[in-house]
């Protein structure tokens, strides 16, 4: 018994030290003034911030082209050309996935567009919280391509503000506990298809 008690008290100690170190780290990120030009820019869908940064980048030439990932299936181009205020012209260098349906799913649709493109360099654009699990979930199928991290911030939780919003700290939870879980998700084997990538039976949702 105390061998087991042991464990556990091993275990909660490691588990909240490492949602602290991960609470703390993401609450300290900040979006970059002026990223270096890349050869293309990736956004994950999740929200209008995202969206509006993810074109304002393109628009200021920091990428060729932009793909938007997770777009809900019945939402056309001309809806998100509007919904983002955006003109023709700066919309014709941008690409749309409606497949991906979760972060692993963005990973997928994504390698499959740097691949087809060449790209080398890419800007990746997603919420501060989502930005560790989305890197780590790109990484594993973007080897031969650099990403750029470019979280968008929306409200300031440094200097352990996280801890006195009960809303914030509930999102950084989940997301630490789904990090987590893509971690475990390392033994699974990643292989090339004649479409793209593949995660081999991959049954994780996000």
């Amino acid at each position: 018994m105390r061998r087991i008690l042991f464990i556990l008290v091993t275990f909660a100690v490691i588990f909240t030290g490492g949602f602290g170190f991960f609470a703390v780290h993401v609450s300290g990120m900040s979006t970059p003034a002026n990223p270096d030009k890349a050869d293309a820019i990736i956004v994950l869908t999740g929200g209008q911030s995202r969206l509006d940064a993810a074109l304002d980048l393109l628009k200021a030439g920091k990428g060729e082209r932009l793909l938007i990932s997770g777009v809900h299936p019945s939402a056309t181009r001309h809806q998100l050309q509007l919904a983002t205020g955006s003109d023709k012209s700066l919309f014709n260098r941008v690409d749309i996935d409606r497949a991906a349906l979760d972060t692993i799913g963005n990973a997928e649709e994504s390698a499959k567009w740097v691949v087809s493109h060449d790209y080398e360099r890419v800007i990746l654009v997603t919420n501060n919280y989502h930005m560790p699990r989305s890197l780590l979930e790109m990484g594993r199928l973007l080897r031969n391509a650099s990403l750029e991290p470019y979280p968008v911030v929306n409200s300031k939780l440094d200097e352990g503000r996280w801890l006195t919003k009960p809303e914030a700290f509930r999102v950084l939870f989940t997301e630490y506990n789904k990090y987590l879980l893509a971690l475990a998700r390392g033994i699974v084997p990643v292989k090339p298809t004649a479409d793209g990538v593949l995660v081999v039976q991959a049954q994780a949702a996000d």
